[in-house]
């Protein structure tokens, strides 16, 4: 490790590199596409294969190939014992210097205790992957969660499709709407407890830090839109996508939230990210 730190150091002191790293950390543990992450940091393929090299030398990231495809995801037990040497030398007899980090794991902070914990769900237009996760935690567990959603994109408007659907399901939406992120980052926004991305491209982009530092996730889903076919077709397309995201949402809202630390909810997140839910409504 004493010979690993620096290279990983100087590695990561590159600025693409560094912007590579922080990607995949967002979309973990997700194993992402050489194109995708090209098209995301608006770099050549040539130039990212170096950068790509880099880190697989520093052993920051894995690589696999599926296909034709070379995919890339953080190689999260070397980032740990990086993090876990710092910390540890950092902190030798001072560990109130790095707070929790330092703690034993019966010790680490719990997430909010306040009666309703606040939810987002981000997408890139907010018209019908976001829209289904609002809904769906409102319905399922609307005493215990406040549930927003939003997307990236400057403009977008309902899906007539997944407000179709929404109704079938039983899901009042006369309160829904297409909204823009920016209504959750201003002085008065909500403080989030979570924060979950439901579409790759969300995922992709580099939001600023969110007030109180929530736990997030990436539950990233085909986009139910794209869908070809006549419109039955494309209808069984976006009750799939409802299906596998409600799913997803019962098994979330069960979480005994109260009783984990950060890090065990956080692994518990990315769990039913890595997990097959079935889509049956």
């Amino acid at each position: 490790m004493e010979k690993e730190i620096p290279l990983r150091l100087t590695t990561l002191g590159h600025p693409m590199r560094l912007a590579i790293f922080r990607l995949l950390m967002r979309r973990y543990p997700d194993r992402v596409p050489a194109g995708e992450l090209a098209e995301a940091l608006g770099v050549k393929g040539s130039t990212l294969s170096a950068y790509l090299s880099a880190l697989l030398q520093a052993r920051l990231v894995t690589q696999e190939r599926q296909g034709t495809s070379l995919l890339y995801s953080v190689d999260m037990h070397e980032v740990r014992q990086t993090f876990d040497y710092l910390f540890l030398d950092c902190c030798r007899g001072r560990p109130e210097l790095c707070g929790w980090s330092a703690l034993p794991v019966d010790e680490l902070p719990k997430p909010a205790t306040r009666a309703r914990l606040k939810v987002l769900f981000l997408c890139t237009g907010n018209s019908a992957r976001s829209i289904f996760a609002e809904a769906i935690l409102r319905k399922e567990a609307g005493d215990r969660f406040d549930a927003y959603s939003a997307g990236t994109r400057p403009r977008s408007e309902l899906n007539p499709f997944a407000l179709d659907v929404l109704q079938q399901n039983g899901h009042d939406i006369s309160l829904l709407r297409a909204k823009n992120v920016s209504e959750f980052q201003g002085h008065d926004a909500p403080s989030f407890d979570f924060v979950f991305t439901v579409c790759d491209q969300a995922a992709n982009e580099d939001c600023p830090a969110w007030v109180g530092q929530p736990i997030s996730a990436h539950w990233g889903l085909p986009d139910p839109a794209k869908a070809g076919g006549n419109a039955a077709e494309k209808n069984l397309a976006f009750h799939q996508t409802y299906g596998a995201l409600r799913n997803r949402i019962v098994a979330f809202a069960a979480l005994p939230i109260a009783s984990l630390d950060k890090i065990s909810l956080q692994r518990a997140l990315d769990d039913l990210a890595r997990k097959n839910i079935g889509e049956n409504i």
